[in-house]
């Protein structure tokens, strides 16, 4: 009878021991939810447009076969931000002869795209009234862009080299 008295108590003690033991509460090196409220309280930093594109900076991408317009992206304003947004001048070619040019982004976390200039014929660039994030849309050169060249796997590159290297070499080699 002892002896059961003393297991009985042993347990308690034990139990006692557990209880007071404090739930950790961390993932990894912070708190959960730690990263989203980070995500959500993303400020973008403020961006000026870069010098203009020249013709020999121009770097020829893939746009898919939905489009016989030719898509070039200006290797000299490659840039990659704060918050994994990846900045870009994109020169769209059309087989009649137009020609239009654009100072953008794609935010790779989000999937979205952001257009805030547009170039003049006089070589200057003028603010876009379109200066929201939206959505990239499936099919679209910023689609191509996003999975095949600057955000593989939905990552940001590292680095502007790392975009300029995709670019040369027809896609990023962990793009899927």
């Amino acid at each position: 009878m002892r002896a059961a008295w003393s297991i009985c108590l042993l347990s308690i003690g034990l139990f006692g021991f557990v209880a007071q033991v404090p739930a950790q509460g961390f993932y990894g090196d912070k708190k959960y939810g730690e990263y989203y409220e980070e995500e959500k309280n993303w400020v973008e930093e403020e961006v000026a447009p870069p010098d203009y594109p020249r013709e020999q900076g121009l770097v020829e991408f893939d746009a898919g076969a939905a489009t016989s317009n030719r898509y070039y992206i200006d290797r000299a304003t490659l840039s990659v931000g704060g918050g994994g947004v990846v900045r870009y001048v994109v020169v769209i070619k059309s087989g009649a002869g137009a020609t239009n040019v654009l100072f953008e982004g794609i935010r790779c976390s989000t999937r979205e795209r952001k257009q805030y200039a547009l170039g003049r014929a006089d070589r200057t660039w003028s603010s876009s009234r379109a200066s929201s994030w939206r959505p990239i849309v499936r099919g679209s050169y910023q689609a191509v862009l996003s999975k095949e060249y600057f955000c593989p796997n939905g990552i940001a590159i590292l680095k502007a080299e790392e975009g300029v290297s995709a670019l040369l070499h027809g896609g990023h080699p962990e793009a899927r």
